[in-house]
């Protein structure tokens, strides 16, 4: 939910579900959801196809599989030791 500069709350997704056939103002022959227009705005490449076709010509731009993550290891203990000194014992007096 987004909040208009009048206090109004718009759901976003919703419109763009609702009007993702509508073609899109400009020059580019698309409609909302990205497929390509043809005259009359009807569909002559749907979005799937083309994102299909990238993939097959682009074979490197495969999203990469996501591992499962690595266990973190607990870090080492540090053992603390403390040096003793010698009474008496003294750097040069």
């Amino acid at each position: 939910m987004v909040r208009s500069m009048l206090g109004k709350e718009i759901d976003m997704d919703k419109l763009l579900e609702k009007n993702q056939m509508m073609p899109s103002v400009g020059n580019v022959r698309m409609n909302a959801r990205g497929d390509e227009l043809g005259p009359g705005g009807k569909i002559v490449k749907k979005r799937e196809d083309q994102v299909a076709a990238y993939y097959e010509n682009n074979p490197m731009a495969r999203p990469v599989a996501k591992t499962a993550p690595v266990a973190d290891t607990p870090p080492p203990k540090v053992v603390e030791t403390k040096s003793e000194k010698k009474k008496g014992d003294s750097n040069g007096s």
